[in-house]
């Protein structure tokens, strides 16, 4: 058989007898006497290990059965032999069994395999199983065997392998002469403790507390199983497989296996395959061991041979910690086998470059040596962290294995996420004391404060610090700014925090509802009951929506030659423009950076809580009549045209979409009595009149009140004032270089008639500026999309536009009747229940909010069929909608800077795959 070891002789005579005393073994050779052993282990009848089953009068029918089954029957094509033409797939009998075939394929010595296909496990799992003998006919009698799972996909789990599968009193007596009594024992005690505790479910601690200390734990442990399962521990190989099986098999279809393999991506109805594959023991006289080996670093990707390697052991003994092993290349901290065996390490190296290339993927191998013949046992894509899955990605594509298109393929998206910002080490301990909504990647460790003013002084003093919040509001945006992260007791996937995480690049987790924010003790309880108080130290990780304590090991993010590599390809490939929402300078460096296509979405109104334009901001929202609002916007606006023309000059040559003011006016006003005292003052009047007046602004809806171009139409002045910003900011920076064209976007529009009050106003001012500077210029006027009834009446308001961009966020939270900010206290119950498959406010809903948009897409195009449409909602960084939003033809997605990259590989693969099908 291919690369099948030499048979262990059979012994011509036997110096050693063994006897079964209570399913123990003991030998005449021991060195604790007979009687010592019997009274030890009050005496029951002896059998020889020949009659031990044989003469078993108490077994039931069911062992009965598979006794019987040892005889020939007809072949079943479910079970096959791993030959280069077998008919093995991995849909049908799993990922392992193919790959085990692509190696016999290639000449490389791999033990004997049976493989099991999916159909076969799922009857064994209920009950009926395959006939023994016609997996043991592939055999020698005296093979010992080991039993792997083979799914689809190697990272939805399976039950662990057992190994020495076969070994008995006999074989022990005959191994004890070929490889000397320590090793038969090792084997022997190995099997009996693994079959004990994984396929006759004993309790494991009766077995764990056996010390592997030689012949007497041997009958140890058989007296113990016998006691337990109250019968002698099986002795025919044809049971013990056939047990094993039926334990694997119904491992796969228990409850908390299906539950865990479905939270990693599989389907409900994921299949099983097992192999069976003969031992190449790793136990001997000759140099004898296993190991494994791969030749990048799981970590970074970097080409590195890495791996260890134990002598006198099995499966993967090797990485176990503790263990005395061997480097695998010459290496001055220690020994290697390169060393110890170079005939050897050299066959392994050859094989694994081999494996690279012609399976066209970074594999590890499983490797045994026996009396210095090597064998290859398995071999499995390597896992590799987020940083290593592009750089051996593009590595495979760079050394002409794979394409650059197959490379963009192998790359998951989200995996960007996790490349562009600080991760926990993947080994670090994790002290979890809260959970709540991952709403911006990354994590950061700081000491806890409780306001943004604290946040900033922190900061000033050079101190990390994690900001914690009841939910956060405009006026944190400088303390967010300040923190290194934030965590809020309150809020979904678009609240405020979640929003401004994501475009600052600052790791954040919302909604930890099930923590107590003492803001006033400023102190925070953990889901445990644990107290932790202002400057104690905490870790968020924004990845896993994850609150830890104290400061676990960083991995810092890397963005090296691979990534831009990838990216380039990615762009390469990709049909569906690519934007930035970025509402300061910071952000639209951050977006160019990035490679983003322009901004899509500019949000003006945080530019109003920088130092220095809150107070005039809140002149302008007291100001009597229209000339004293003009007067106090008057000295808002060389600031605001500071602030354009610093965008168009970091975006030079790309498009910018500034969308004018937006939010409700009372959220720039104060509501809590220090705030109301100081605006008091600063506009000298009484504090009561201030209060009175800031009530008489509240809303009992904000979100559906006077905001948007509803303000735009009841208060002109201040986007009178922001078009003026533009105009003007273009002109200034045309004179440099290229000329700038913006583009202004009217938000929460619902209404024709609202843009053409709005598109006059900004005419006319375009005019005045025109008139005044003697300069000309261009500027394209668009509509942000967020209610249902733009989408229905998209047809008439495009008549005055020259884009439409679909607000996903406002339209998600309008279309449910769900508030963004609230829906996080019950939203994973939902999902949980399958009332929602997903948060809609993450992953877009294409159902009922699709629909929407598909109406507002097919009419907008039938109202102008040159319209620019495309979406600025959150939903633009998730690869999903970015699919739902291609295939509506959309010209473009704008999504948070540090989601850029995750956008762009996203649109590549759905082009890619576009083309393949």
């Amino acid at each position: 058989m291919l690369g099948q070891p030499a048979a262990v002789g059979k012994p011509a005579n036997r110096a050693l007898t063994c006897h079964r005393e209570l399913g123990g073994i003991w030998c005449q050779n021991f060195s604790m006497s007979a009687e010592r052993q019997r009274d030890l282990f009050k005496a029951r009848p002896l059998h020889t290990p020949f009659q031990a089953y044989s003469a078993q009068t108490q077994k039931g029918a069911a062992v009965q059965k598979i006794e019987s089954q040892t005889s020939a029957e007809a072949p079943d094509p479910d079970v096959t032999l791993i030959l280069p033409a077998a008919p093995i797939a991995t849909p049908t009998h799993g990922g392992r069994a193919k790959c085990l075939q692509r190696l016999v394929r290639l000449d490389l010595p791999v033990p004997c395999t049976v493989a099991l296909s999916f159909r076969t496990v799922l009857r064994i799992a209920h009950g009926s199983l395959p006939g023994m003998a016609t997996i043991l006919q592939h055999f020698d009698d005296d093979a010992l065997l080991c039993v792997r799972p083979s799914s689809e996909d190697p990272d939805w789990g399976g039950p662990g392998a057992i190994l020495n599968i076969g070994m008995n009193d006999a074989r022990y007596a005959a191994l004890s002469e070929t490889l000397g009594s320590e090793a038969a024992t090792n084997l022997y005690l190995r099997f009996i403790k693994s079959y004990a505790i994984h396929v006759a479910r004993l309790d494991p601690d009766l077995f764990d507390s056996i010390a592997d200390d030689g012949r007497q734990a041997l009958a140890q442990a058989l007296l113990t199983y016998e006691e337990e399962a109250e019968e002698p521990f099986p002795q025919t190989p044809a049971r013990q497989l056939a047990e094993v099986l039926r334990s694997m098999a119904r491992a796969w279809e228990g409850t908390t296996a299906r539950l865990l393999r479905q939270a990693k991506g599989a389907p409900v109805d994921a299949g099983l395959g097992l192999v069976v594959q003969e031992m190449a023991l790793g136990l001997g006289n000759g140099e004898c061991g296993s190991g494994v080996l791969q030749l990048v670093n799981s970590e970074t990707g970097a080409l590195q041979i890495t791996g260890r390697y134990l002598s006198q052991s099995q499966g993967r003994d090797a990485l176990q910690r503790g263990a005395a092993s061997l480097f695998l290349e010459r290496d001055p901290r220690g020994p290697s086998l390169e060393e110890l065996a170079p005939e050897a390490f050299a066959q392994l190296k050859a094989h694994a470059a081999l494996m690279r290339k012609r399976l066209r993927a970074e594999m590890q191998i499983e490797f045994t040596i026996e009396n210095g013949q090597l064998h290859i046992l398995d071999g499995v894509r390597v896992r590799r962290s987020s940083r290593a899955s592009v750089r051996i990605a593009v590595g495979l594509a760079q050394d002409g294995i794979i394409t650059p298109q197959e490379a963009l393929l192998r790359v998951e998206p989200r995996a960007l996420s996790e490349l562009l910002h600080r991760q926990i080490a993947e080994d670090a301990p994790r002290d979890v004391i809260g959970k709540g909504i991952a709403a911006s990647p990354g994590a950061a460790t700081g000491r806890m404060v409780f306001s943004a003013a604290d946040a900033q002084s922190s900061a000033a003093r050079g101190e990390a610090c994690v900001l914690v919040r009841r939910e956060t509001s405009p006026e944190d945006i400088r303390g967010m700014h300040a923190a290194s992260a934030v965590v809020t007791e309150r809020g979904g996937i678009t609240s405020h925090a979640a929003v401004i995480g994501r475009g600052i690049g600052l790791p954040c987790v919302v909604g930890a509802s099930r923590m107590k924010f003492h803001l006033r003790r400023k102190m925070l309880v953990s889901e445990d009951g644990r107290s932790f108080r202002e400057g104690d130290i905490i870790t968020i990780d924004g990845t896993k929506g994850e609150i830890l304590a104290g400061a676990p090991q960083m991995v810092e993010p890397l963005l090296d030659d691979s990534f831009q590599t990838l990216m380039a390809w990615a762009d390469a490939e990709r049909d569906i423009g690519v934007r930035a929402n970025a509402d300061t300078p910071a952000d639209a460096q951050t977006a160019r950076n990035f490679m983003a296509q322009g901004i899509g979405l500019c949000r003006t109104e945080h530019m109003f809580f920088e130092p220095g334009r809150l107070t005039v901001m809140r002149e302008m929202i007291f100001a009597d009549d229209a000339e004293d609002r003009r007067a106090a916007l008057e000295l808002l606006l060389p600031m605001q045209r500071a602030d354009f023309k610093e965008l168009f000059t970091i975006m030079r040559g790309q498009p910018v979409c500034i969308r004018l003011f937006d939010p409700p006016l009372h959220e720039f006003l104060p509501t809590d009595r220090a705030g109301l005292r100081d605006l008091a003052e600063a506009l000298d009047l009484p504090v009561s009149d201030v209060t009175r007046r800031v009530e008489a602004m509240g809303e009992y809806n904000p979100m559906l009140g006077m905001r948007g171009v509803r303000l735009g139409i009841t208060v002109p002045e201040i986007y009178d004032m922001q078009a003026r910003a533009i105009f003007e900011a273009t002109i200034e920076t045309s004179r440099d270089g290229d000329p700038v064209v913006p583009e202004i976007m009217i938000p929460l529009v619902s209404a024709k008639r609202e843009v053409e009050i709005v598109r006059a106003r900004i005419d006319a001012v375009a005019s005045a500026v025109r008139s005044e500077r003697g300069v000309d210029f261009t500027y394209r006027l668009g509509v942000m999309a967020e209610t249902p009834r733009a989408c229905l009446r998209a047809h008439e308001i495009v008549q005055h536009a020259h884009f439409l961009s679909f607000g996903t966020n406002d339209l998600t939270q309008m279309t449910y009747g769900l508030s963004r900010d609230d829906a996080g206290r019950f939203m994973s119950d939902y999902v949980h229940q399958g009332v929602f498959p997903e948060d809609p406010f993450h992953r877009l809903d294409t159902d009922g909010v699709g629909e929407l948009l598909r109406i507002g897409a097919e009419r907008a195009r039938a109202g102008r069929p040159h319209v620019t449409l495309s979406i600025c909602g959150e939903h633009g960084g998730d690869p999903e909608s970015i699919a739902f939003c291609r295939a509506a033809g959309f010209d473009y997605v704008s999504c948070s800077p540090f989601r850029v990259p995750l956008a762009r590989l996203a649109a590549a693969q759905l082009a890619v795959r576009d083309k393949i099908e």
